[in-house]
């Protein structure tokens, strides 16, 4: 089994364990409440007041450091330059492993940043919107290479960044359906010209992407801060399994569900099937394409095996 953890490089990073991070928090105390919690946090995944105080708190705290030195620059520039060019969103990219925790991360962060003293508008993309349809990837022979690079548009994903960035506003997004495993026709993601705009997805660090954007340009040319979520590898798969489980026994029971298929399987069907889907796709994409991107990222969340952070590793400046 490798772990996702293990590395021979010499740390570029400051690492502080969950009391020393959690101390790091200066000024944010805003109050969540129990709706907060099911809205954020995904099937089987834990999340408690606790982890949003003593781990989002102190990293909405380092970002807005990042944010407002961001905006002087764009101020100071401005001056310089003698002209007056608008305010251009400040972007985080996400990154991590499938089943890792991405999403609830991006979700808590972009409700976290809100806090923030200047009440910044936060937008949220997730990349499963850029994938290929379903029909693009059967005619390619690549739907069972869904997640992986070949499989998104790249090239559609680093124009809307390269809009963002040239200060356009609002832009359009597709939207992806996990439960009809799809692209939704006619359906479309606003994004309004927000303050700070997140984009989480496996592939957002990934470099090889040049082989499916046709330029030598990346994803992450785009990104002001970026985060890597983290955990060993045999964690990661016993939290898809027992995911897969949970949603067989819920969402998949939904005719209209792509996963139907797999609704009568017994649990020991399921975490079989599970642990195949894990060892023949997700595991294969993890070793290649997502895993070699974490020591690209800004700031690394490391989870212990309950799912909550147990170490933050930052880039040292």
């Amino acid at each position: 089994m490798v772990s996702t953890a293990d590395s021979t490089m010499s740390s570029p990073f400051e690492t502080f364990n969950r009391l020393e991070w959690k101390n790091l928090n200066g000024h944010l105390t805003n109050t969540l409440i129990s709706d907060d919690l099911d809205n954020l946090h995904a099937v089987n995944e834990p999340l408690t007041l606790e982890e949003i105080e003593d781990i989002y708190f102190p990293l909405a705290h380092l970002l807005h450091i990042h944010v407002h030195e961001y905006q002087r620059l764009h101020g100071n520039t401005n001056d310089f330059l003698q002209r007056n060019q608008q305010k251009l969103p400040f972007i985080i990219g996400i990154a991590g492993s499938v089943a890792v925790g991405k999403s609830t991360t991006a979700r808590v962060l972009k409700k976290v940043l809100s806090f923030l003293p200047n009440k910044p508008k936060v937008d949220l993309v997730t990349t499963d919107g850029f994938l290929y349809p379903n029909r693009t990837l059967i005619e390619r022979n690549i739907l069972n290479r869904k997640g992986f690079p070949e499989s998104y548009d790249t090239k559609m994903l680093i124009n809307f960044l390269s809009e963002m960035k040239s200060g356009k506003q609002n832009l359009t997004v597709p939207v992806y359906s996990h439960m009809e495993y799809d692209i939704v026709e006619n359906e479309t993601q606003l994004i309004e010209n927000p303050d700070i705009l997140i984009v989480e997805g496996i592939n957002v660090l990934q470099v090889n992407s040049q082989r499916t954007s046709g330029s030598g340009v990346f994803v992450s040319d785009f990104f002001d801060f970026s985060i890597y979520v983290d955990a060993e590898e045999k964690d990661i798969v016993d939290w898809y399994v027992n995911r897969f489980e949970s949603l067989r026994s819920t969402a998949f029971q939904d005719p209209s569900s792509y996963f139907h298929k797999y609704a009568d399987m017994t649990e020991e069907e399921s975490t079989k099937m599970a642990t195949q889907i894990w060892n023949e796709i997700n595991r294969p994409n993890l070793l290649d394409n997502i895993l070699p991107t974490r020591y690209r990222a800004d700031l690394i969340l490391f989870k212990d095996s309950h799912h909550f952070v147990k170490n933050v590793n930052v880039r040292k400046v």
